[in-house]
């Protein structure tokens, strides 16, 4: 059976998972990018870590409940567009297209995404959904 560290990151980036979003979900390094970050974010959902899901939700802004649904199935992801949201940026944005199959329908969810880097570490704000 192939290891999920092995297997391609569900990011959609070409890496193996360990090279890729799985050094951010263990906490061994941090995002540099909002698009960085991002893709972090969706591979946790692809992968059902909610506790990277929590620690890079801005507090101000974050649920109470994070848990992924786990009766989605995630089928790939899109980067559509940034703004800012580079190494030396404050704030940015990411505009996305996320794949998704659920036991009752097939969809995408279409977001543009805000984040901001709080004590120097890149965090989800809000997005608006399309």
């Amino acid at each position: 059976m192939e290891q999920l560290f092995a297997r391609p990151c569900p990011c959609g980036a070409g890496r193996p998972y360990d090279a890729c979003c799985g050094p951010l979900h263990r906490g061994d390094r941090q995002a540099t990018t909002a698009v960085e970050l991002m893709r972090s974010r969706y591979a946790a959902y692809a992968v059902g870590d909610a506790d990277h899901v929590f620690r890079t939700w801005h507090p101000r802004t974050r649920p109470a409940d994070v848990a992924p649904d786990s009766d989605t199935e995630w089928l790939g992801l899109e980067v559509v567009g940034t703004s800012e949201g580079g190494v030396e940026d404050d704030s940015g944005e990411v505009e996305f297209v996320a794949r998704f199959r659920t036991t009752t329908a097939t969809g995408a969810m279409h977001e543009r995404s805000r984040f901001s880097r709080r004590a120097g570490r890149w965090m989800y704000v809000d997005g608006d959904l399309f």
